[in-house]
């Protein structure tokens, strides 16, 4: 058998050097998740403003003293509800040597850190505040990151004669139900697969206590099974359904057919936590849409293996640990009876989800190794954008990374540069292709690119809308 598709377990000293890797992108993560509030810019007479909302959302601005006229409007990721202007403080460098101003509000501070509820209103107020005390931006661009670019979708379907166009980072646009519901079917694989026996609680959470302690049972289930070839195989048909990328921090990217290798690093991102930030973030939607938005009754779990990128190798990690796969997948079956709460849904339809069209030009940077975001959640977002009618407004582009928002400064200020010139001269002309975001980027600064042509496969999801939703 040859070496990638071995059935041994690791060494330690091999798990050890990938959990230490992933914990050091788990924190350049964390910090591209939850932006640090902005400091006072170093640029002379640049300006720094403050206030707050009418929800008791705080807001905050910076612009420079030599404003180019251009205002962009920031939405932050998902974590505490603290205002911020710029995905990271070296962004806000770079854009304020570069003549724009920046504004960003901290949602409504009184509700679910899922602030989806207040978020697009109290960023529109924002603008409204900052332009009384600015004037009236030549342009304003909306620019989302994560949550935010989920609010950054929505801004740019709802925003035309207010924003001129959106830049959305990492973003999550597939939705919170969509979300939501690929999550739950790799938590229901591993508590029905690897806790035999054991129920326990996925959805409907009491507390955030509750959604930790589910975490810490669901993740010390994954690291015992790792140790043994039937539990590789199970926890590669866990992350098929949670779209997780086989692609982990600080290492190199494993052959196409490296099955084994593609789940060692697969494991790392459990190994790093994901389950916790998966939980935490259960529980926040749920408190803003008031109960349960997701549901398994009635999914066919071999049709939703099926479509998934990584079907391959799961089969082929079932065939080396002699598993049987069609027997887990009809036990997946039989025990899937979680039901969604559909006021819930309704809540999480109109308040969490993107793609019903565009008002203006966005263009959505995504790295093809994302944890916490999928990149295949792109492509179920560029499906509901054209749909509509509104494909020629939308680009995406990809960059070749792991991790969740783990973007240079180059990058990001690359893709802002592209917008910018499809807002100027109403045609995105090839500003928005790898190979000109490459150039772009790798003129601007020392810190890198890796912009790449890239088509995402297919979100793993399944569902369109509820079966039988009653509470269970």
């Amino acid at each position: 058998m040859p070496a990638s598709t071995s059935t041994r377990p690791r060494t330690p000293r091999i798990r050890l050097r990938i959990a230490l890797a992933a914990l050091a992108m788990s924190a350049s993560a964390a910090l591209a998740t939850f932006p640090a509030p902005a400091a006072q810019a170093d640029t002379p007479a640049a300006r720094h403003l403050t206030g707050t909302l009418s929800d008791g959302a705080t807001w905050i601005a910076d612009v420079p003293a030599h404003w180019n006229g251009t205002l962009l409007l920031f939405s932050h990721g998902f974590g505490p509800t603290v205002a911020a202007d710029a995905p990271s403080d070296a962004v806000r460098t770079e854009l304020l040597a570069e003549g724009y101003a920046m504004a960003g509000s901290s949602y409504d501070p009184h509700g679910s850190m899922w602030a989806l509820n207040s978020a697009e209103r109290d960023q529109f107020a924002t603008l409204d505040a900052v332009t009384t005390q600015t004037g009236t931006p030549r342009r304003t661009l909306s620019v989302g990151q994560s949550m935010g670019g989920l609010v950054n979708a929505q801004i740019a379907r709802d925003g035309a004669g207010r924003i001129d166009g959106a830049l959305g980072l990492c973003g999550l646009v597939a939705g919170g139900t969509d979300l939501d519901n690929y999550q739950l079917d790799a938590e229901y694989t591993i508590a029905r697969l690897l806790l035999p026996g054991q129920r326990p609680g996925l959805v409907r959470f009491g507390s955030a206590d509750a959604a930790a302690a589910t975490a810490k049972r669901l993740t010390d289930a994954v690291a015992a099974a790792q140790t043994s070839a039937q539990g590789r195989a199970r926890i590669a048909l866990a992350a098929a359904f949670l779209n997780l990328p086989a692609w982990a921090p600080g290492q190199q990217k494993p052959a196409p057919t490296d099955w084994a290798g593609q789940e060692e690093q697969q494991d790392a991102w459990f190994a790093q936590g994901i389950l916790s930030f998966v939980e935490g973030g259960r529980y926040a939607v749920e408190q803003s849409a008031g109960g349960n938005t997701s549901w398994n009754a009635g999914v066919d779990y071999a049709r939703l293996l099926a479509g998934s990128v990584h079907a391959p190798q799961v089969r082929a990690l079932y065939r080396a640990a002699g598993l049987d796969l069609r027997a887990d997948l009809a036990s997946l079956n039989r025990g899937a009876a979680i039901t969604a709460d559909p006021a819930a849904v309704r809540a999480a339809q109109r308040t969490s989800s993107a793609g019903q069209g565009l008002g203006v030009p966005l263009l959505d940077v995504h790295t093809i190794a994302d944890n916490l975001v999928p990149v295949e959640q792109e492509r179920q977002f560029g499906d509901r954008v054209r749909a509509a009618g509104d494909g020629a407004l939308l680009r995406q582009a990809y960059v070749e990374r792991q991790g969740h928002c783990t973007f240079t400064t180059a990058e990001t200020v690359a893709a802002l540069h592209a917008l910018d010139h499809r807002v100027t001269t109403g045609d995105w002309d090839d500003a928005a292709t790898p190979a000109a975001l490459q150039r772009s980027a790798t003129a601007l600064g020392p810190d890198g690119a890796a912009y790449v042509p890239y088509r995402p496969a297919r979100l793993t999801v399944g569902r369109d809308r509820p079966a039988h939703p009653t509470h269970h």
